[in-house]
């Protein structure tokens, strides 16, 4: 099933339940603290929180969002990309647990086709109205999991609203990993499905609950990228049909098609970077500027590992789907030669350094400041040669680099 078939599938069946359909938040949020919407919610909290009225009680949205914290992963596994789409349905002080739990099974089920039995289930440990809500529903009790909050409790990282979570996992089955359940194996078992049970209003950490919301609401994330994984039968979110296009133009640019890791960073990478800048944002030093930054200098230095001597990443940029060319391309092309002069500069000292063991504070500072080379790939780099890296000094010359940059503009 295509893309385009699973978000028609996804609001045909929602709408006939008297949700409304609304457009998908901004990608660049004026939430403060976010750098960028990472859930279909958060265009959506004041209502939670009781600030203002929703058009309707039931709402439904197909949302893209940004999530950066897993970037070390990319490629290493099938499950995770920088940039996804959420579907969602929201209600506001009107249906609760029941009706997600039983709506987001037939869904599945009948919808898409899932089989029953490769369905599993986790809740927060304590949680067991949830558990034996997905019994009534049929679910064995072999295949509901009680976990931790670290797993099954959900909030937006900041003082705002929060519940316990239950979630709906697909078994992909013995080839991609082992048995036991998504407690076991997340490759195997991937998470499709996040049912939030919207109830508590969060301070300033997760183990901070200030107290109960104005009414009980419900919050879903189905992630479309890796349900058409799992339909299309590929085996990661890189191969899925709105991907695969900028997934073939990398391996057009390096003529190479045996680091399919390696490729599929670059994809991902390039792919959320065009995104973000369609949208605004504007590769910098800091904020928003400094993602778009290191998504792309990830992307080019892991070409120049491949042997990619010379720019080739606009072509890569016209690929990604949905975005218009132009000025997009002109950023990226832009970007791609700066950090390919940074890259030949400092890989120069940093390989010198390298070969003499841990790298000091002032070698860091110094890459840094005189040759543009960002402190994260410096600890990325030395992590691939084992070797370590005086952060806190580095860090202590760039508090003291900044004092003295103030004094003087003073």
């Amino acid at each position: 099933m295509r893309s385009d078939r699973i978000r028609a599938t996804f609001f045909d069946f929602f709408g006939g339940l008297d949700h409304l359909e609304r457009p998908p938040g901004p990608l660049v949020t004026d939430e403060r603290g976010l750098l960028f919407t990472n859930a279909g919610m958060v265009q959506f909290k004041p209502f939670f929180m009781g600030l203002s009225r929703p058009p309707h009680p039931r709402l439904m949205t197909a949302q893209r969002c940004v999530r950066t914290v897993d970037i070390d992963r990319i490629g290493l596994t099938d499950r995770h990309g920088t940039g996804f789409e959420m579907l969602g349905n929201f209600a506001f002080a009107d249906y609760f647990k029941r009706e997600s739990m039983a709506w987001a099974l037939e869904l599945l089920t009948d919808g898409f086709g899932l089989e029953r039995d490769r369905l599993w289930m986790t809740v927060l440990r304590g949680d067991e109205e949830s558990v034996d809500l997905w019994r009534g529903l049929g679910v064995p009790a072999e295949r509901i999991q009680r976990l931790g909050p670290d797993d099954n409790f959900w909030s937006m990282d900041m003082p705002g609203p929060s519940g316990p979570t239950s979630e709906i996992f697909y078994d992909r089955g013995p080839a991609v990993g082992r048995d036991g359940g998504p407690a076991v194996d997340s490759e195997r078992f991937v998470e499709l499905w996040n049912l939030v049970f919207m109830q508590y209003e969060r301070g300033r950490s997760d183990d901070e609950i200030l107290g109960d919301l104005p009414g009980r609401h419900i919050d879903t994330g189905l992630g479309l990228d890796r349900l058409a994984m799992v339909l299309q039968g590929v085996d990661n979110l890189q191969s899925i049909d709105v991907v695969t296009p900028t997934l073939r133009a990398v391996r057009e640019a390096t003529g190479r098609d045996d680091e399919p890791a390696a490729h599929r960073l670059v994809t991902d990478h390039v792919r959320t970077a065009v995104v973000l800048i369609a949208a605004g944002v504007r590769p910098g030093n800091e904020g928003r500027g400094y993602v778009v930054r290191r998504l792309l200098r990830r992307a080019v230095r892991r070409l120049v590992l491949l042997g990619v001597d010379e720019p080739v990443l606009g072509p890569v940029a016209d690929s990604v789907t949905g975005v218009l060319a132009g000025e997009t391309r002109e950023v990226v092309e832009r970007e791609e030669r700066a950090f390919r002069r940074t890259l030949r500069a400092g890989n120069r000292l940093l390989d010198t350094a390298l070969s003499q063991g841990p790298l000091g504070g002032a070698t860091v500072f110094k890459l840094h400041d005189t040759y543009g080379f960002p402190v994260d790939l410096t600890v990325e780099i030395a992590r691939e040669h084992g070797v370590s890296v005086d952060t806190d000094g580095f860090a202590r010359l760039m508090r003291e680099h900044r004092e003295r940059s103030r004094a003087t503009r003073q």
